[in-house]
């Protein structure tokens, strides 16, 4: 373990991991450490790990840092104070709690959750134990980081709590908003009738009185079906009629102040690149026409915040390169790779794996590149992916109206350069 943390006690554990109360030595701040029990999946772990780091929601707990020690992973979180729901059911349940009560608390969760999914991510583990009620009211904590295990394997344990976690992802479908309304709706039941759900069961089989109107909610929550399950967080929160605040949560997408171009076009650009590519990060810098270096316009995802308004100089670094030559690359590994710009990346406090740069192009001018970085899954990127890419890439040019008079923003791709020195 990092000797900047002094382990005080027991929070709670599980198959995945251990969570502690921990003092940080630097500031004698308390905090809880969440100690990861599988030593697979390192670089999964760093990325996702990354995004946590950047949430800010007053739903969602705040993810401090993350670390390494040996074969151990360790997450850093704000310590809240506070009964989790598991605490009040147990405490007040008679066997359930108040309605009124439960479907404030629902609200809030969903609150959590879509914000969560709109920066797409996902919780993987919602249930009473990991909603703390603060000041505020209900916080979400404790997300299942790297709980999805590779498709092709066949184990089950860790992908989340039996009873809470949706079917699919029981029967080896990956996690996803769907998934979590299925546990925010599984929690829903607990908090009413003191017993988690068994698959199947209706709500009116178990609870008395229960109006109508939330009954149907219910069921559709916890429909088996994801294609017929409630769609979003928010949905579902409309659904059993709770009080629901959009936004108020920090976007992971960012971009320059003194861009010449729309700041929330060019944002929506590389989020939505990031959620087609299921990536940790995505870029577009744009080419100065006068001296050729480029420049990082907008950035989503693991460390925008410090590569946002970067220059590179011409032909410096993979996406330097690219500006240059206008040929696309993937690059499996690219901290080995050498032409990988590594103090700019350490800079950012993000140091990618694999990532993948392709131009964007009218007609025969380099207008800028759009960067791609790890896929969340832990794989490495590969010339199929560069080639969806460059369609992407073409898209977001016309987004951006960027066509030079007379010359079409399109044209031939040229071959691409997999794994090609950037």
């Amino acid at each position: 373990m990092g000797s900047s943390y002094e382990i005080l006690d027991e929070i709670s554990s599980g198959a995945m991991g251990a969570v502690y109360r921990a003092r940080d030595e630097r500031t004698g701040r308390e905090v809880a450490l969440k100690r990861l029990l599988d030593p697979r999946h390192r670089a999964r772990f760093e990325i996702e790990a990354q995004l946590l780091e950047r949430l800010s929601h007053p739903r969602v707990v705040r993810v401090l840092e993350s670390f390494s020690a040996g074969a151990d992973r360790y997450l850093v979180m704000e310590l809240l104070d506070g009964p989790t729901l598991a605490d009040v059911l147990h405490e007040e349940g008679r066997p359930g709690l108040a309605l009124d009560d439960v479907v404030a608390w629902m609200g809030q969760v969903c609150e959590a959750l879509q914000y969560v999914h709109d920066e797409h991510l996902v919780h993987r583990d919602v249930k009473p134990p990991n909603v703390v009620l603060g000041e505020d009211g209900a916080v979400l904590v404790d997300f299942g980081i790297a709980r999805d295990l590779d498709r092709a394997g066949t184990a089950t344990a860790g992908i989340g709590t039996p009873r809470y976690v949706a079917p699919e992802v029981l029967a080896g479908a990956a996690p996803s908003p769907r998934s979590d309304v299925f546990g925010a709706a599984a929690t829903m039941w607990t908090l009413i009738t003191g017993a988690a759900p068994v698959y199947g069961t209706q709500p009116d089989d178990l609870v008395d009185g229960l109006p109508a109107g939330l009954a149907t909610a219910l069921r559709a929550g916890l429909e088996l079906d994801p294609a017929r399950r409630v769609q979003t967080a928010a949905a579902f929160a409309r659904s059993i009629d709770a009080p629901f605040r959009s936004g108020g949560g920090a976007p992971l997408a960012l971009s320059a102040a003194a861009s010449s171009r729309p700041r929330s076009l060019l944002e929506e650009l590389v989020k939505a690149t990031a959620g087609v590519f299921d990536a940790a990060a995505a870029s577009i810098a744009l080419v100065d026409e006068t001296t050729r270096a480029l420049r990082y316009e907008a950035a989503w995802g693991a460390g925008a915040e410090r590569i946002v308004g970067v220059r590179l100089a011409p032909g410096e670094g993979i996406a330097g390169a690219v500006a240059l030559s206008g040929a696309p690359v993937a690059i499996a590994e690219c901290r080995s790779h050498p032409q990988f710009a590594a103090a700019v990346a350490e800079g950012t406090g993000y140091v990618p794996h694999t990532m993948i740069a392709v131009p964007l192009r009218a007609g025969p001018r380099i207008l800028g590149v759009l960067g791609i970085l790890d896929r969340r899954d832990g794989r490495p990127f590969d010339a199929a992916d560069a080639a969806r890419a460059e369609h992407l890439a073409v898209l977001a040019l016309a987004a951006l109206d960027e066509r030079a008079p007379g010359t079409a923003a399109t044209g031939a791709p040229p071959p691409l350069a997999d794994e090609q020195p950037a």
